[in-house]
This record gives structure tokens, C-alpha cells and sequence, in this order.
């Protein structure tokens, strides 16, 4: 595991010293210099170091940053920011005994509160859960409750069923994907990916009495590819 060098090869990198980068994080700069030494930060640090490093927490965990020059290692950010999400990161998730992951149910209701919460083990943790044998083992599935009709023919209070997407390059234009953006929370919408050329994502309606919108890719949390609709 690299953490470690690379919190403290980043953090140089931003021109940040121990002391400044600790305060903004709100820890001890003791505690930083543990995480940059041989110390590995509880989970919800590690996130917070990750979002204010602008760094995805695969990468920090599984990439030497310090073997790449430094036009190589800035491509690389790039990529990891706006291509494949500015936030991915440990997926907070459930399993049974068998040590088998459950599907989460986020019902109308849950989802004024996922956009707070879909990083917090323990809301996740709160969240109705089942196991449904047929679906891919080595996928990470989640249930949605759609909210309103911008989905015709798929109703206003149907439950589906959507995948978890750990690369936002895979978007494929036309498809449908909720989305979990800073701004609206969790949305449900037919997504077109602009990443490359915009660094954003095109979503629209399948109701045509509902206009398009952007989203910017550094204001997007999760994307989840629907699968299914429960009847």
C-alpha cells in the first residue's frame, strides 16, 4: 500500500505544510505526520485527505504516485479527478453473515437524506437490505425508489434495481444511471457523457415535458447503471 507516501508527496505538491494541511482537515499535525510516516487513517479521514488532496481513494491506496515524472503524475490526477470521479472511494455497503453483500433499499423517503449519508457506514448500515441470488456476485448492486414521472414508462414510485459504477468513463450515451450530484442529490435520468470533451455529464428525461440539464463531473458523488425494474 502507498498511502502513505503519497499523502505526503501530494500534499508537497499543493505546496501545503503539515501544519496547514492538518488545520483544514481539522486533526493534530502529529496525526498527519503518523499518516505520512506508517499510521493508517480511520476510514472517514482517509475520505475527507482524499476529497482535499483531489485524489480518489483507489488511487491513493493502490498507485506508487512517486514512480511517475511530473507531467505523467499530473495526467493521471486529471484522470482520476474528472474522468473517472472526483470522489471514488471505499463504497459503504452491507453483507450477511455468509459474508455475501446486500442490496440496499433507498426508498423516496431515504433519499432526502442518501446525499448526506451514502459515504456514512452507518446510515448505509440503517438502510432495509436484502440478498437476491440471480444478480452478479462480483457487482455491487443498489435499489432506488424513482421519484416523480420524468421516467415514463417507468412510474412514479417504482423500485429498481441499478449496479454501481466505480468508472465514470463507461457511461454509455442513452443510458439510464442514477446519479448522485452535490447539487440535486439522487437522480434518475437517461445520462450522455460529455467527460472527455467537458468534463460534465448530459442529463435528460425520457418525459419530454422535462428540458435536459448539465452536471459538472467534480459535483457528481456515485453513478449507479440501472439494471431492473422491481414489479
Amino acid at each position: 500500500m502507498y498511502l502513505h507516501a503519497n499523502i505526503k508527496l501530494l500534499r508537497k505538491r499543493k505546496g501545503l505544510t503539515q501544519s496547514l494541511m492538518a488545520e483544514s482537515l481539522g486533526i493534530s499535525r502529529s496525526k498527519l505526520a503518523g499518516y505520512e510516516l506508517n499510521v493508517s487513517p480511520p476510514l472517514d479521514t482517509l475520505v475527507k485527505i482524499c476529497e482535499y488532496l483531489e485524489v480518489s481513494v483507489d488511487l491513493m491506496l493502490k498507485q506508487n504516485l512517486e514512480k511517475y515524472p511530473v507531467h505523467k503524475l499530473g495526467e493521471i490526477l486529471e484522470t482520476s479527478r474528472y474522468l473517472k470521479g472526483r470522489d471514488l472511494r471505499i463504497l459503504a455497503t452491507t453483507v450477511d453473515a455468509a459474508g455475501r453483500e446486500l442490496i440496499e433499499v433507498v426508498s423516496q423517503k431515504a433519499r432526502a437524506s442518501y446525499l448526506a449519508g451514502f459515504s456514512d457506514p452507518d446510515f448505509i448500515g440503517d438502510l432495509p437490505r436484502f440478498h437476491l441470488p440471480f444478480l452478479p456476485q462480483d457487482k455491487k448492486h443498489r435499489v432506488f425508489q424513482v421519484d416523480g414521472d420524468s421516467m415514463d414508462p417507468i412510474p412514479d414510485g417504482a423500485w429498481i434495481i441499478c449496479e454501481y459504477m466505480d468508472d465514470w468513463t463507461r457511461i454509455k450515451d442513452g443510458e439510464k444511471y442514477v446519479i448522485v450530484t452535490a447539487q440535486d442529490g439522487v437522480t434518475f435520468k437517461l445520462a450522455y457523457n460529455q467527460l472527455k470533451e467537458k468534463r460534465q455529464l448530459l442529463l435528460c428525461s425520457s418525459n419530454p415535458l422535462y428540458k435536459p440539464f448539465e452536471v459538472a463531473a467534480d459535483t457528481v458523488r456515485e453513478v449507479w447503471k440501472y439494471r431492473m425494474m422491481l414489479v
